[in-house]
């Protein structure tokens, strides 16, 4: 998954090793361990996914196509994913600030995108209760027509039996005059009171470790935003406007797992609180 500047982040589970070599863990003391994972927008292939689960205790396994996609590599992947001991990650495409002009237009949106995720959620085996993640692209505050494609989304996920969740930005971006505003709390703000699970991203160094080593991996908390129940710490190419002080990338600017030594396998990398954050 990919953000625009104003974006977003995830990747936790295990002992990590991305591009370079440097350390992170010495000051996690009494912090909490968390779960590392990843995510990436095509399914790497069944070999990959088998070499990944040395590292990596769960996975972004999307719903619907991603951003700028037409099809869903990911489709039918879960009981090869759940025979390998994956927890899941479940994500939905959410719709661009521009696709959302009125409120009127922005409920029945919602609606038809939570009915599309529900239906590819039942068609993928996955039990009801489960959390879906809905992938917003757009960071900083959130125009009000899109929060009543949120609102009416997150309704219909409960109706239909599902738990709501977002993927958004938990970086604070300048507002101008000394205002900034993080999306994660602007939707928390403007949502209420519907309780949404938050995968936030945060990229920046500190508080993220960069692309590292990690022995023993944070809490999303360690994130700085609230509650949150994942941190997307690394994406994959490095975003240079927020993470061009963070470490260990390789030549080619992605993030990859210690486990692939070739290099095949770009990854944005999470923590969680659980291993299996769409259903904890």
């Amino acid at each position: 998954m990919r953000l625009h500047t104003k974006g977003r982040a995830i990747v936790l589970a295990g002992v990590l090793a991305c591009g370079g070599g440097s350390l992170f863990g010495g000051g996690q003391a009494g912090m909490g361990r968390g779960n590392l994972g990843f995510d990436r927008n095509d399914y790497p292939g069944d070999a990959a996914m088998r070499e990944l689960r040395k590292e990596f205790a769960f996975a972004g396994y999307w719903l619907t196509p991603a951003p700028g996609a037409k099809t869903n590599s990911w489709t039918g992947k879960r009981k090869e994913m759940e025979a390998l001991g994956y927890g899941f990650l479940l994500l939905a495409r959410g719709r661009a600030g521009n696709a959302i002009r009125t409120a009127a237009k922005a409920g029945k949106i919602g609606v038809a995108d939570a009915r599309e995720a529900v239906r590819s959620a039942k068609a993928e085996g996955f039990a009801s209760g489960a959390i879906i993640f809905i992938d917003i692209e757009e960071g900083g505050r959130l125009t009000a027509e899109y929060h009543a494609y949120l609102r009416a989304w997150a309704d219909e996920i409960v109706r239909l039996g599902f738990r709501p969740g977002v993927y958004c930005s938990g970086m604070a971006v300048d507002e101008g005059g000394g205002a900034k505003i993080v999306t994660a709390d602007d939707i928390r703000a403007n949502e209420a009171p519907r309780d949404f699970a938050y995968w936030v991203f945060d990229d920046a160094c500190p508080p993220s470790p960069g692309c590292t080593s990690v022995s023993n991996p944070p809490l999303p908390t360690a994130s700085g935003a609230k509650n949150a129940a994942v941190w997307q710490f690394v994406r994959s190419p490095r975003v240079k406007e927020t993470a061009a002080k963070c470490n260990g990338y390789a030549a080619d600017e992605n993030c990859y797992a210690a486990v692939d030594a070739a290099k095949k396998w770009h990854l944005d990398l999470n923590v969680a609180a659980s291993s299996n954050p769409s259903f904890k």
